[in-house]
Parts: C-alpha cells; structure tokens; sequence
C-alpha cells in the first residue's frame, strides 16, 4: 500500500503534470529522495510536508481550471498577478496564500 506522500505526489503528477524532478527542485531535494518518498523508505521533514501539502491545494485549485500540462505550465510561467513572480517560486517561499488569492480571482472571473 502507497504512503500518503506518495498518494500526494502522484496525485501532483496527474492532476498537475508534475514530475519527480519538479517536486525535488519545489522542496530543495534531491530527486532520489522523492523517489525514496515514493517508495515508503523514507518521510519529508515535517515542515516539507507542509510546502507539498500547500503545493497539492494549489494544484487541485488549478485543476479545476487547466489540464495538467496547462496546470504545470502556469505553476512555472512569470505572471503580472503576482508581480512577475513565478507561483512555484512563491509556493517554495512559503507564499502559497498569494497564489491562492490569484487563483480564486481567476476562477471568479475577476481577471481575464
């Protein structure tokens, strides 16, 4: 049976078009080290579990509006909402509430 870290990470794979690499590089890991996540070898620091829980909020919100490849592309693309800032960028910092915030706006259709 998967541990919860894998069920979340393959969860970002397939509702985000994540990949291994792009949750190692979001936590400042190793992609061995995700992959041991994977494999139930091994547990994220509790404060890395926090940054992949707030990762897999974004991306289910994000889900509702894009496809995975478009889910990933706007996680990595620059956007004037948040400034020119990249959301997986601000994710990593701990800013996940501005994403959010940019994302329900979207979803109201407050910007087009």
């Amino acid at each position: 049976m998967a541990s919860a870290v894998a069920t979340i990470i393959d969860g970002l794979r397939q509702r985000g078009g994540l990949k291994g690499t792009d949750v190692a590089n979001i936590a400042t890991v190793s992609p061995a080290t995700v992959s041991r996540w994977m494999s139930g070898t091994s547990f994220p620091h509790p404060k890395t579990q926090l940054l992949i829980s707030d990762l897999r909020y974004v991306v289910d919100r994000l889900a509702e509006l894009y496809n995975p490849e478009e889910t990933r592309v706007w996680l990595y693309s620059k956007h004037r909402l948040l400034n020119g800032e990249r959301a997986i960028d601000l994710i990593h910092s701990g800013r996940a509430d501005e994403v959010l915030a940019v994302i329900e706006s979207l979803d109201e259709g407050s910007y087009t």
